[in-house]
């Protein structure tokens, strides 16, 4: 599977920062209510990797206590303006940091929650192994992404469609596969649930519980 280099991805996002809410709002709806959703039956203090433009924020419950994460400061700015704007005291901080050196201690977070990332970084078993090391036992991580399909027509789209898809920062071919071989590897989590989302089918729900 080729590489995305992280300039690349920070310079794709910040491209994307003005019309990203108006351009994937609606397509990324579903998802993103559902790990919201997902983690709040754990409840506590919530890690957002890939907060972007803080658009998932303002649906969180008072109760929990919210940090963001994301590579791009032009999307992490919009994020800010957000908070400020509505008035999210319940966020209690926001910064450009790497998903795969996260500048948090281990066991800080009772949930990790990535929303459309894992695709969208050089290094996904690196990230996986970051979000790991800073949820506590007994936490969950929650992903949201797109899978890649294991065969037919989708699979030799997707694999046709990765050569651009790249350059937009993030890759359409990537496969549950890879995690699962990843949760197996890192051996501190255990598969919760894994389901498809509405309304294709090509973006689904995953839920690891860190052991």
């Amino acid at each position: 599977m080729a590489e995305l280099d992280k300039a690349g991805i920070a310079k794709a996002y910040a491209r994307w920062a003005p019309v990203y809410d108006l351009v994937f709002g609606a397509v990324f709806d579903r998802g993103r209510k559902a790990s919201i959703a997902a983690a709040e039956r754990v409840g506590g203090r919530i890690l957002e990797v890939g907060v972007g433009t803080g658009l998932s924020l303002p649906d969180y419950a008072p109760s929990n206590r919210l940090y963001g994460v994301d590579l791009s400061a032009p999307m992490l700015q919009k994020a800010k303006t957000r908070v400020e704007e509505q008035a999210l005291k319940n966020v209690e901080g926001l910064a450009v940091m790497d998903a795969q050196r996260l500048g948090f201690r281990d066991a800080t977070f009772d949930v990790v929650v990535a929303q459309y990332v894992i695709t969208a970084v050089p290094d996904p078993d690196a990230t996986l192994d970051e979000f790991v090391r800073v949820t506590r036992p007994g936490g969950e991580i929650i992903l949201v992404n797109h899978l890649g399909a294991d065969q037919g027509p989708r699979a030799l789209f997707e694999q046709g469609f990765a050569p651009l898809a790249r350059r937009l920062g993030w890759r359409p071919e990537f496969r549950f596969a890879h995690i699962a071989k990843w949760a197996a590897r890192n051996g501190k989590v255990t598969l919760v649930e894994r389901r498809p989302m509405p309304p294709l089918g090509q973006f689904s729900l995953i839920r690891y519980s860190r052991i």
